[in-house]
């Protein structure tokens, strides 16, 4: 069980080292100043208040808050409106189990 364990470890530290490291503030809009391309070419993740969610459009680790979609509403610059939620806010990059395995 512990070369197990330690497989894992090394397993995401290679992950890690590969990766760029996760910035503070990133945002999934081009358009946006917090926009990073380098990190959405691995698949990334985000925990808020401890349950992981896929729907974040934005986040800030250090303000400790994430933008949702608000429904399919749109601003009249046709903009899909946002909500801030706020909580404890991880981001890190996913293991595929392909690199596992």
């Amino acid at each position: 069980m512990n070369t197990a364990t330690n497989d894992l470890n090394s397993a995401d530290t290679t992950a890690a080292t590969t990766a760029a490291a996760m910035p503070d503030r990133l945002s999934v809009d081009p358009a946006s100043p917090h926009h990073i391309a380098a990190v959405f070419e691995h698949d990334i993740g985000i925990r808020l208040n401890g349950q992981e969610r896929s729907d974040v459009e934005e986040y800030c680790i250090s303000e400790g808050w994430v933008k949702v979609r608000a429904g399919k509403t749109k601003d009249r610059k046709g903009n899909l409106l946002m909500m801030k939620l706020k909580g404890k806010v991880e981001a890190f990059y996913r293991v595929s189990t392909a690199a596992q395995g």
